[in-house]
């Protein structure tokens, strides 16, 4: 897998992940079971466990994907791109484990992992960054 594939796969990922918690609240808004202003930023959340959480690993895919996008951007521009090309589907490959550890729970054992994967996005975007100077 290309960086560039590796890099449309994490957008596809950012860009599902909230047409699952969108799947869950819509028809609560059109059923009248909820209003639809009910999930206003600043309002306690009653979405059952999974679905904040999913919400939450979307979140992580928004502030994560700018700096992916940058590293995997920067190689191609630079026609730098052996490591990016090695390294970049093992972030995708991190971020979904991230994402479905996530969707399981909090436990601090899948709190671990999941920080683990997050902290192996960091670094191999590191490393594939300073492989460009």
């Amino acid at each position: 897998m290309s960086a560039l594939t590796a890099l449309a796969y994490f957008a596809v990922i950012t860009l599902v992940l909230p047409l699952i918690y969108a799947g869950y609240r819509i028809p609560l808004v059109l059923t009248g079971k909820k209003p639809a202003d009910h999930w206003t930023r600043g309002r306690p959340e009653d979405d059952p466990g999974v679905i904040t959480r999913l919400k939450h690993a979307h979140m992580n895919c928004v502030e994560n994907i700018g700096p992916f996008a940058v590293v995997v951007l920067l190689a191609a521009v630079l026609e730098k791109t052996a490591v990016t090309n090695a390294v970049a589907q093992f972030v995708v490959y991190a971020r979904l484990l991230q994402i479905f550890v996530h969707s399981l729970g909090t436990s601090f054992p899948l709190v671990l992992a999941r920080a683990t994967m997050f902290i192996a996005q960091v670094l191999l975007m590191l490393y594939m960054l300073w492989s460009l100077f």
